[in-house]
């Protein structure tokens, strides 16, 4: 009991009946507050209870990025420039190592039925061209292999020239420089990665297997295809996907998929809007598992990728009466006949009540192209999926847009991770830990033009990276999904927000389920204000990286919803329990005196023997022992290997202008004493290491004398009893470790503020880390001199990342 309770207590006793009824009333007030905070939040679990979906296939359904690995790849780098030097200089034609012209690049699992010969363009066609006449979207032909999802994706990708020659670099042909070697660019979780290619295509009796161009002398189609095979590992890792996922990764842009079973009621207002901003759109029809890709009454192919090329009102006018109708035009990757025979199709008689200026305006032509227009009514109701990639606002040049497609979105992007312990909380449903995941704080200042309820758009997206790249070490794609809340009160809400907010508040938008796809999105109107984003895997401590992608058609400002890095004060009941500051008759100080000797320093040999001098004298005293100069007494050696690491964090930048790699210190002590595992309680203590000592002189001996003050040596001591203290109060169950989850709340007792990247780099300071890493980190930031600059945040994320 405390002070104040006992005087409380005495008080009770003295008969003070009106404080009783006071303070029953209020316990009773407090009960009452207790039992509704409890019906309120059972109501709210209840209500935002999160709903796992896995897809049963997920390992078969490849989507891109997501594909199975092969033993090739573009694991290793290879500079396009300098291998086409190399080859003309040595006068060879390329042959890539990394993805090879044999049967394993071509499929990891099933085999074909024929006998495959790998040929350059030169050997297949006469005067091999890159392009023929330019490109365009009938250059793209479907062969063998059943990636018409990426078909329709390149398809549209011919639509815009900047985007094109973003994938397709302009720098290589047959003619120039030709050495057999190519290169394409595509985006990769949030970086465009360069693949690079030899010529070598596969081929049966002289005529080119799969995806290939009208024209026979035409490649850039067949070498795209090839290029994004090796970023998957092989052909046949193409074999069934989604367009949304292909056209994402030649633009960066953002992914939304909508089933036409439920469309929102908006849907064509949004396919306006999307193509006023240039977004790359794609659809399907269900396949028949019986008949592949088996054709309907109405022309349409099921489990058929189709590409939607315009979305337009048009003008129309009939004997009784005139107005607008909504249309799109589409296009079949077959290029062929394949097309839709309903009204508005090629040569239908709707046509006639269309004005020759309009059809001159829509270049409205009837080939047997693949290419057909639709009404929006009769799209719905035979189409069952609609993919829209949103274009990033820097992707298209404006001179290259169509008339009328100028509009783009505002973007913000972060990058962030969920971490075992720290900041991965799992959804929703696990509210204790929910709050730990990583936030961010959207501002929406305007609404949309023209929109009647002055609301604005928001599309999030939330992508998991580099998953399928960890598959041979048995990690799949996490279950993942976001929720995003309210912030009525900005000024009055903690940061990061606690357990509290999110026990008593509903969010106002969520992902429509956890899903383990590569990247789940949902568009949402909310009205103009702040809001906060919280994404998370379905499971807590569920490790991974993601990115957070927000577009909105008006500004939006993003922000990290965390501490700022810096000092505060330290926990008050750190202060009970830390020991008096030395005194001058204090046997701590007494035997710093004696050993420094007539210059008043300690050096590293002198320092180390104070350290454990004083630490087994404080741990007697705790043990109720005695420390009799000799070494005997004995202390947990856990705590000591605790601070030995903190220590081997902090001190780590000025170790390494001392040759000292603290980690192999750490890893030593830690064969002694493994920090995260039970020990006995009491165990003869190790002492401080020599590299540890020295770098503690190193880091606090300020007039460079190579040794410590006894001013010095206090400070250091503080700070060490300090940490000590914090350690203790932390390590509840005396194991010598600090549980991830509670080590925010240590260092705010320690009197430090830290944001969730200094403690990511924290629980990951477990791994090791090569020496010259941290030293390319200061070199970075160096002007060319001896010094570099950071600010605290950063000094933190880098020192302690040891």
């Amino acid at each position: 009991m405390t002070q104040n309770g006992g005087a409380d207590f005495g008080a009770l006793i003295q008969g003070a009946g009106r404080q009783i009824l006071n303070q029953g009333g209020q316990a009773l007030l407090n009960y009452g507050a207790q039992a509704l905070g409890n019906i309120i939040n059972e109501v709210f679990q209840k209500k935002e209870a999160e709903h796992k979906r896995t897809l049963p296939s997920i390992k078969n359904y490849k989507v891109l990025g997501e594909t199975r690995p092969s033993s090739f790849g573009p694991a290793a780098y290879q500079d396009f420039k300098d291998i086409r030097s190399r080859c003309l200089s040595e006068g060879r034609l390329f042959e890539d190592p990394e993805f090879p012209a044999t049967d394993r690049s071509l499929y990891y699992k099933e085999r074909l039925d024929r006998p495959i010969t790998w040929l350059r363009p030169g050997e297949i066609a006469n005067d091999p061209q890159l392009f023929v006449e330019g490109y365009s979207r009938f250059d793209v032909q479907q062969g063998e292999l059943g990636d018409c999802w990426l078909l329709a994706a390149v398809a549209n990708l011919t639509l815009y020239r900047k985007l094109f020659f973003q994938v397709v670099p302009d720098d290589q042909s047959f003619d120039e420089d030709y050495a057999g070697v190519f290169h394409f660019r595509f985006w990769q979780y949030g970086r465009w990665v360069d693949v690079v290619i030899d010529d070598r295509l596969p081929t049966y009796r002289g005529k080119l297997l799969f995806l290939h161009s009208s024209e026979r002398n035409e490649f850039w189609s067949a070498l795209l295809e090839k290029a994004y095979a090796k970023l998957h590992g092989s052909y046949e890792a193409l074999k069934g996907g989604s367009t949304c996922e292909a056209m994402e990764d030649f633009t960066g842009g953002v992914t939304e998929m909508y089933e036409m079973n439920e469309p929102p009621p908006n849907l064509y207002t949004i396919l306006l809007k999307a193509y006023e901003r240039n977004s790359l759109m794609g659809c399907s029809i269900e396949p028949d598992p019986n008949v592949l890709e088996a054709e309907t009454p109405m022309g349409l192919i099921r489990g058929h990728a189709y590409s939607v090329t315009r979305v337009k009102y048009v003008d129309i006018e009939t004997p009784g009466r005139s107005g607008k109708i909504p249309l799109l035009r589409l296009r079949n990757p077959w290029g062929n006949e394949a097309e839709w025979n309903g009204p508005w199709s090629d040569k239908s008689p709707e046509w006639r009540f269309i004005p020759e200026s309009e059809k001159e305006e829509l270049g409205l032509t009837f080939d047997d192209d693949g290419e057909f227009w639709m009404a929006f009514k009769d799209f719905s109701q035979h189409f069952d999926r609609l993919e829209i990639c949103n274009l990033n606002p820097d992707s298209l040049d404006p001179e290259e847009c169509p008339e009328g497609c100028t509009k783009k979105w505002e973007m913000s992007v972060f990058e962030g991770e969920w971490v075992r312990g720290v900041t991965a909380g799992g959804c929703r449903n696990y509210l204790e830990s929910f709050w730990k995941n990583p936030q961010y704080i959207v501002t929406l200042t305007d609404p949309d033009e023209d929109d009647e309820e002055n609301k604005c758009t928001i599309i999030v997206a939330l992508m998991q990276k580099n998953r399928r790249s960890q598959r041979h070490q048995g990690l799949e794609c996490l279950t993942i999904g976001f929720a995003v809340y309210r912030l009525p009160d900005y000024g009055h809400v903690p940061k990061p927000l606690d357990i509290n907010f999110f026990k008593y508040n509903a969010s106002v938008g969520r992902s429509q389920a956890f899903i383990n796809l590569r990247e789940v999105s949902a568009r949402f109107k909310f009205e103009p204000g702040r809001y906060v984003i919280v994404p998370s895997t379905f499971e807590p401590n569920e490790e991974g990286e993601f990115l957070l992608r927000v577009f909105s058609e008006k500004d939006n400002n993003m922000t990290e919803n965390d501490e700022d890095v810096g000092m505060g004060d330290v926990d008050d009941r750190v202060k009970e329990v830390l020991p008096p500051e030395p005194e001058p008759a204090d046997p701590v100080r007494q035997f710093f005196n004696r050993l420094a000797g007539d210059d008043g320093e300690v050096d590293w040999q002198e320092l180390k023997e104070i350290l454990d001098y004083a630490m087994r004298e404080e741990m007697a005293m705790r043990h109720g022992g005695a420390y009799d100069g000799g070494g005997t007494t004995v202390s947990p050696p856990t705590e000591q290997s605790c601070l030995e690491q903190l220590l081997c964090a902090l001190c780590t930048p000025i170790c390494k202008e001392l040759g000292v790699d603290l980690q192999q210190v750490a890893q030593q002590n830690q064969e002694q004493v493994h920090l995260n595992q039970p020990q006995p309680q009491e165990l003869r203590g190790q002492g401080f290491s020599k590299d540890v000592c020295r770098s503690m002189i190193a880091m606090l001996d300020k007039d460079n004398s190579g040794g410590l003050g006894f001013e010095e040596f206090k400070s250091l001591w503080i700070d060490l009893r300090q940490w000590r203290a914090v350690f203790r109060l932390y390590d509840t169950e005396g194991r010598g470790a600090i549980p991830a989850q509670n080590l925010r709340d240590a260092l705010h007792s320690a009197g430090y503020t830290v944001n969730a990247h200094v403690l990511n780099v924290l629980a990951h300071s477990a791994v090791s880390r090569e020496t010259d890493k941290r030293t390319k980190t200061f070199k970075g930031r160096s002007s060319g001199g001896e010094y570099a600059t950071f600010s605290l945040d950063e000094w933190l994320n880098r020192t302690v990342y040891s």
